[in-house]
């Protein structure tokens, strides 16, 4: 096989930039591993302390709204056994009534695609995790094996099982922190979907108690 001119070179900066990767990966699935066992203990705790609200409560909550007055809706809202986080959000789209129906429903819109963003966020991370888990895993797998099969080559067989042993476990670190990940990203995805239908839900039907009131308004001044 003929050898191109600076093959060589560029060969052995590759190398070399593939085994620098190798400690900044060790320290990746170490951090992801930690992360992954942090962030379950949260979701247990989260679990713990979620308010579970079922359908036959958001179904009560909003009869009580639609049959109430403007300023009413308040006191439902906070009498109800909603989680203290969505009481905040009904309670300041409630207090907005002086604003105008469509005003009001811009407000509603906005303050619930801001709750959206939130929990989002909640779940960035762990989705990241999900994805960079593995791959960190399979770099820590193949950087070591490149040494590891040179070794082989002169004979040095220890060399080898090390290599072996090291790439076996970046492999179940980014494989493990990925799977804790993926399992907390689908429970509070989950929770948060439900959480924020609820949240829709019941804006929606303050919103429209609103817009009821307003045009009871107009047609008496008529």
């Amino acid at each position: 096989m003929v050898a191109v001119p600076g093959s060589e070179i560029l060969s052995g900066g590759l190398h070399v930039v593939a085994q620098s990767l190798f400690i900044p990966v060790i320290i990746g699935l170490l951090a992801f591993i930690a992360y992954s066992i942090i962030t379950l203990g949260g979701l247990i705790s989260e679990y713990t302390s979620r308010i579970k609200v079922d359908v036959k409560q958001i179904e009560d909550l909003i009869k009580a709204i639609s049959g109430s007055k403007p300023e009413q809706i308040v006191d439902i809202v906070k009498n109800s056994g909603l989680p203290q986080s969505q009481k905040k959000i009904l309670t300041d789209i409630a207090l907005s009534s002086d604003l105008g129906p469509d005003s009001m429903e811009s407000l509603a819109r906005k303050l619930i695609e801001n709750e959206e963003l939130r929990v989002e966020k909640s779940v960035e991370k762990t989705d990241m995790v999900t994805r960079l888990g593995p791959t960190l895993g399979l770099m820590g797998t193949l950087i070591p094996m490149g040494p590891g099969l040179a070794a082989l080559g002169v004979g040095d067989v220890t060399t080898l099982a090390q290599s072996i042993i090291v790439a076996f476990d970046t492999t179940v670190a980014g494989l493990a922190a990925g799977g804790i990940c993926y399992f907390i990203s689908k429970i509070r995805r989950r929770w948060y979907e439900e959480y924020l239908s609820n949240l829709e839900s019941v804006a929606e039907s303050i919103v429209e108690v609103n817009k009821n009131a307003s045009t009871s308004k107009t047609q008496t001044v008529w």
